[in-house]
């Protein structure tokens, strides 16, 4: 029962913050502020899930599962790393903030 309750937490967490990142994907302005949309929110969101699926196959299996702990680790070393290598090419090819939305 604690396990289900612990994954529910999480999965819902999990989908708040990646529908925050979505929003603000959406939303903001420019590529360097909708940038952090994806790269913040949603990895920590897509990160709870992950954990989440963790806890399950635990709970269900009695042991820890090698492929939930290799995707996350490979979502939190790749999402900053790509994100970083995004935001030197938009500086790099001159990319400029602006105002509002549309401009």
């Amino acid at each position: 029962m604690l396990g289900e309750i612990i994954v529910s937490f999480l999965v819902l967490l999990g989908a708040a913050f990646a529908l925050v990142g979505s929003i603000g994907l959406a939303r903001l302005p420019d590529f360097f502020t909708r940038l952090h949309g994806p790269t913040k929110a949603t990895t920590l969101g897509v990160g709870a899930i992950v954990v989440a699926s963790l806890v399950h196959s635990s709970v269900e299996s009695g042991g820890v599962s090698l492929k939930e702990l290799a995707i996350s680790l490979f979502l939190f070393i790749t999402a900053p790393v790509s994100a970083h290598l995004l935001g030197k090419a938009a500086l790099k090819t001159g990319e400029r903030k602006r105002n509002g939305p549309g401009v």
